[in-house]
């Protein structure tokens, strides 16, 4: 079959983007990153399980998972006086070229038998310092190699790819680590950065720095934005109140991450395969949830959006009944489920309340703000399971969950009675 009748089996949307030679080339290789971090979601877990000295197996797999994530956060804040100049498809490449070196290492130190959870950490952490920037230059680059009526179908698709990811990738790990090392598992992720690495410098080798329309290598991601859209937030309190709640949520959700995989190990005497099972059912429940956001639109979007988290929380509280793997396979699913259509709705909260002017600012703003909360999470996940045990810290997060939608629904009331007696 050509690439032409290939095309026209596309919806008529996503045609153009096809018929578009820099956007097919760089597409795949998104996607391979994309799976790749998939695989790391258990892989990075399961290698700081095997080589964490006895009894602190919790405590380095917590410090991985941070280390995996908790320096993009501090690079997209220390670091935007030097990189804020830089053309987006520079801070792509650069990402994806750290990403491959110091994933890379792993394997390597893996098979000299030198690698010391000290090493582990500090690859992991050197490996992310400059993913936000990474992703940031991502979307600013589809930005300036599409025209402005294809961006929205070529952000579906990237974004597809990334959610696809998590359906895909855990199963695909948990099925490899059965066969080899999670260590390569990690590396097969630093290949899949080499490759994107390699296709981000020939789409500008073919346009230049200035890219096809003159925009998408020279446009830099703005680093002056989040500061002033956080003061304006401050003049918005109800969007504070939504920052708050997204911040809390991703927060809680974090000792949850770091529990799981030790109790698939410690409680269910289970394998690598059980744990990606895990993942690949709450991404297939997440990827549906977020399709079906489009029809919750009609339903008023607080109460929706508290429902959400207080669903995603009662959907862990039966890890800490002792609930069989079978009965936590499905509520896991269930919250995947639940949680798929929260990301979609806190955004629209914030595009119903934003004047159009200040929204991409605004925007901005929650993204900086909401770097850090999943990574402090999941630094506090070991020292939680150190006192609670996994099955407890799963159950907790559950129950804070479920406390923190009261608690966001009785600011809400009391800030709505309250503004409803200044009009009268």
């Amino acid at each position: 079959m050509t690439s032409a009748q290939t095309t026209r089996l596309l919806p008529q949307a996503y045609r153009p983007l096809f018929a578009h030679p820099p956007f097919r080339r760089l597409l795949p290789a998104l996607a391979a990153s994309d799976l790749g971090d998939g695989m790391s979601v258990v892989a990075v877990a399961w290698l700081a399980i095997e080589i964490a000295p006895p009894g602190r197996s919790g405590m380095l797999l917590g410090a991985a998972l941070a280390a995996y994530a908790l320096p993009g956060a501090a690079g997209a804040l220390l670091f935007g006086r030097w990189l804020r100049r830089l053309p987006a498809a520079r801070l792509l490449a650069a990402d994806s070229r750290i990403r491959a070196v110091l994933l890379g290492c792993v394997p390597l130190a893996w098979v000299l038998d030198v690698l010391h959870p000290v090493l582990y950490v500090s690859l992991l952490a050197g490996s992310s310092v400059l993913h936000a920037w990474g992703n940031a230059g991502k979307y600013s680059l589809l930005a300036g190699l599409l025209p402005p009526e294809q961006r929205l179908a070529a952000n579906a698709l990237v974004s597809s790819s990334t959610s696809a990811s998590i359906v895909i990738g855990p199963g695909l790990a948990g099925f490899l680590a059965a066969a080899i090392s999670p260590a390569w598992l990690i590396g097969l992720d630093a290949l899949s950065f080499a490759v994107l690495a390699a296709q981000v410098g020939r789409v500008r080798g073919a346009f230049g720095e200035a890219g096809p329309d003159g925009a998408a290598g020279t446009t830099p991601v703005d680093a002056d934005r989040p500061a002033a859209g956080l003061h304006l937030l401050r003049k918005q309190p109800e969007l504070l109140g939504v920052l708050a709640l997204t911040w809390f949520f991703n927060f809680l959700y974090g000792p949850a991450e770091v529990a799981l995989p030790l109790h698939v190990t410690d409680d269910l005497h289970a394998g690598a395969g059980l744990l990606g099972l895990y993942w690949a059912l709450f991404g297939a429940g997440a990827v549906l949830g977020g399709l079906a956001a489009g029809a919750l639109r009609r339903f008023p979007l607080w109460p929706v959006t508290l429902t959400i988290v207080a669903g995603w929380g009662l959907a862990l509280v039966p890890f800490g009944l002792g609930a069989p793997a079978a009965v936590t396979l499905a509520c896991f699913t269930l919250g995947g489920l639940i949680y798929g259509p929260f990301t979609a709705l806190s955004y629209t909260l914030f595009q119903d309340r934003t004047p159009a002017a200040w929204l991409t600012t605004v925007l901005a703003a929650r993204s900086a703000a909401l770097l850090t909360a999943g990574p402090v999470g999941t630094a506090l996940g070991g020292p939680l399971i150190a006192l609670m045990g996994p099955r407890g810290v799963l159950a907790a997060s559950g129950i804070a969950t479920v406390v923190l939608a009261l608690v966001a629904a009785v600011m809400r009331a009391w800030t709505s009675r309250r503004a409803a007696s200044r009009l009268v």
